[in-house]
């Protein structure tokens, strides 16, 4: 059994890290493109239906490329496909959701204090997410389509905040951020599969008949690009945020990850100005900062406006605390059947992260970890698996606060 596990954690080290190849792929070809058709200029002189050029210089050499809007008059004969990043990136983290979230689901997808469903169910209303999140947005495009921009992708900011607050009512924090990630990723990945490359194909496809291709593919297509575009660095941070419990962790998580969203979009409205040559949009950064901060406020805001009570305020050390023995009986209740030598939690081999709760002084040593995770965020026990109470929560914030103002 335990060298099942091992080769198991060897299989998601494997997969994790495919993961993380793939997408810096996709997403380094996404911003270069983008940057690169933002930064075209044009000139007279320019080959018969060549929309713009630019001129490059890296690794010691020149690059000189022109883009033709719809197409070349004539198919040319290499021709050069991205999409591969994409697919990949989108297989290699359906895989991580598979290994990490469905089968373990009773730790890291379900959460029976959220929504009390079984293992088959849960992974039942994942699959259905990220299908729905697919077919919602798609049809909003082809209704909308050159009409209302703007209004498109209002309407998508207002579903993608519902989806987050959605996702907390049917998943652990982790795993809700988790899908909210993994439903923009699919939606972007979707985009390439389903409209960007078949669109393509179609253009050259008329070109090899002779046909001239008609423009709207390509007006399709570049929507959705922009799309992505906008789109990947609130994926990034969605991904990223199984290491950051305050963030997923708290009450309200839903709210952090829509402005996410907005931080993203300001982030790249910088560069792409930047990119286009129309001007230094420096106020974004100022915008990002106090969206972040708000952030940062929302994580840790005063629990009354949660209706749960302030902590009070001692000064005493850890293992001196008051507190101490309580807090002693809800590690050990709570925390120490994964984080022990020898784990007794049924599918845990191994202490996570090596972390072992057994001892007062091991308790004191992780006493911050056992704030943010288990007290300040609701991340740990994941799944509330072994019913920690709001009390013990309070219990721990309490323990660790007082003792640090020493």
């Amino acid at each position: 059994m335990n060298d099942f596990a091992i080769l198991w954690d060897w299989v998601s080290f494997a997969v994790r890290w495919l993961h993380v190849i793939t997408g810096i792929a996709w997403i380094g070809s996404s911003f270069y493109f983008v940057a690169l058709d933002l930064g075209l200029r044009q000139r007279p002189g320019l080959p018969q239906g060549a929309f713009g050029e630019e001129w490059q210089v890296h690794g010691g050499g020149f690059y000189h490329i022109q883009k033709y809007l719809v197409a070349p008059a004539e198919m040319p004969e290499h021709l050069t496909w991205f999409k591969w990043e994409s697919y990949a990136t989108w297989m290699s983290g359906f895989a991580m959701l598979a290994i990490v979230y469905y089968a373990g689901a009773d730790l890291f997808l379900i959460d029976r204090n959220v929504l009390d469903v079984s293992v088959p169910v849960g992974i039942l209303i994942s699959l259905a997410c990220l299908a729905g999140g697919w077919i919602v947005y798609d049809l909003l495009c082809r209704w909308l389509i050159g009409k209302a921009d703007t209004a498109l992708m209002l309407i998508l900011y207002v579903i993608l905040v519902f989806m987050a607050w959605g996702l907390t009512h049917l998943f652990t924090g982790r795993a809700a951020f988790l899908h909210l990630g993994a439903i923009t990723a699919t939606i972007m990945s979707a985009n390439v599969f389903m409209v960007i490359i078949p669109n393509q194909k179609i253009v050259v496809a008329d070109l090899i008949a002779g046909r001239k291709p008609d423009p709207k593919y390509g007006k399709i297509a570049k929507q959705r690009s922009l799309h992505n575009n906008y789109l990947t660095l609130p994926v990034l941070f969605l991904m990223l945020s199984n290491h950051y419990p305050l963030a997923f962790g708290t009450q309200f998580s839903w709210v952090i990850a829509s402005l996410v969203f907005i931080i993203g979009v300001l982030i790249r409205h910088y560069f792409n100005s930047l990119h286009a040559r129309k001007g230094n949009p420096t106020w974004t950064w100022l915008a990002t900062v106090i969206l972040f901060i708000i952030i940062v406020w929302l994580s840790t805001v005063p629990k009354i406006l949660t209706g749960e009570p302030k902590t009070a305020a001692a000064d005493q050390t850890y293992i001196a605390s008051s507190h101490f023995p309580a807090v002693r009986d809800t590690v050990l209740g709570r925390c120490s059947m994964c984080h022990a030598a020898e784990p007794v939690y049924e599918g845990v081999y191994q202490a996570p992260k090596g972390v072992i709760l057994e001892t007062d002084e091991a308790i004191a040593a992780h006493a911050r970890e056992i704030y943010l995770q288990a007290g300040r965020s609701h991340a740990m026990p994941p799944g509330n698996v072994t019913a920690i109470t709001p009390q013990e929560r309070e219990l721990l914030v309490t323990w660790f606060e007082e003792a640090k103002k020493k």
